[in-house]
């Protein structure tokens, strides 16, 4: 396992706020986890897309960062078993260009592939547990790899038992996905629903890649974590009455009756679209996500995070919830 010392945190997440990380380890196979004695439990890391640094770390940071991907075809699909620190847009682009279906609705969403369960990564009406079959989990007690099942993960709306549960207790491995070889678009989002019901997997993925681009800064451009908040979901009443008053807030009905709206019109609404908090503000085409101008500070990225949830909660009633990693020593 390799051991890098005093780094730099900005190169370790893509929000890019100073910090230092006292060490970072490398792990690149299951066997050096089972060798591996802790005195404390390693942070975990992916590729820093979803994790901010708030302060200097004096707990080691682990990257579990192999990624070979092993196929196994079926007469009803495929089933990929990837290791944790394989990039996740490079496997779906690598499932597109094989003609397989499932997780083509999920390109160009930054991170790895062992963070991708953790949250349940969704994006244009497909979330990763559509696709997932397991999950391999190495717990730091029993130095000891467990499958669970896609129930046994207890995925739901940006949430998972690894966020529970499990979360300190170990460290996704590896995902096991189910793709599949039949034409199954999910075309209801807009900025898809011009496709036509017979297109190809590859005119989803380009659709979908055209659509983050034309919203989303590329992080290596402008620093962020992409969608900064959850969107929110309330109960049926509660969305009918701010609907009265509020005609256009947009509604995503939930199987149990609830209803989705948007944190990005919530936020628009209540003034913070282009506007910023000295180095810290809300992208002019995209309020959801929070960028780093280039010298932000914790002090400012706080700061306007609770700005920005104190005044959609006093307009609208609605607790915005963050959905990116913030990581403090304290």
């Amino acid at each position: 396992m390799q051991k890098l010392q005093q780094q730099d945190a900005r190169l370790y997440s893509t929000f890019r706020l100073p910090a230092t990380l006292h060490e970072v380890l490398l792990c690149r196979s299951i066997d050096e986890l089972y060798q591996a004695e802790w005195t404390q439990p390693p942070l975990l890391l992916g590729e820093g897309s979803n994790s901010i640094f708030l302060s200097d770390m004096q707990r080691p940071v682990l990257r579990f960062i192999a990624d070979s991907v092993t196929e196994q075809y079926a007469a009803d699909g495929i089933l990929l078993h990837v290791e944790a620190g394989h990039n996740w847009h490079s496997l779906v682009t690598y499932a597109v260009q094989q003609g397989w279906w499932g997780i083509e609705n999920l390109a160009l969403i930054p991170g790895s592939v062992g963070a991708a369960p953790v949250q349940n990564i969704g994006a244009y009406g497909v979330e990763l547990m559509d696709s997932c079959v397991y999950v391999d989990f190495f717990h730091w007690q029993s130095k000891k790899v467990q499958r669970l099942t896609q129930a046994e993960c207890a995925f739901g709306y940006r949430d998972s038992i690894f966020k529970q549960a499990l979360d300190g207790k170990g460290v996704i491995v590896a995902v096991g996905l189910k793709l599949q070889t039949l034409a199954n678009p999910k075309l209801s989002y807009r900025g898809l629903d011009h496709l036509p019901a017979d297109c190809s997997v590859q005119d989803v993925y380009q659709a979908v890649i055209a659509v983050r681009r034309s919203k989303l800064p590329d992080p290596q451009q402008l620093s962020n974590c992409g969608s900064f908040f959850k969107n929110p979901v309330i109960e049926a009443n509660q969305f009918a009455e701010l609907q009265r008053l509020h005609p256009d807030l947009p509604a995503y009905p939930q199987h149990n009756g609830q209803i989705k709206t948007a944190a990005a019109w919530l936020i628009e609404q209540s003034g913070f679209k282009g506007q910023r908090f000295g180095d810290i503000g809300c992208y002019d085409k995209q309020p959801l996500v929070l960028v780093n101008y280039g010298e932000g500070t914790a002090f400012e990225l706080e700061t306007w995070m609770k700005q920005i949830i104190t005044t959609v909660q006093q307009r609208f009633g609605i607790q915005l919830e963050p959905e990116v990693r913030m990581l403090n020593e304290c």
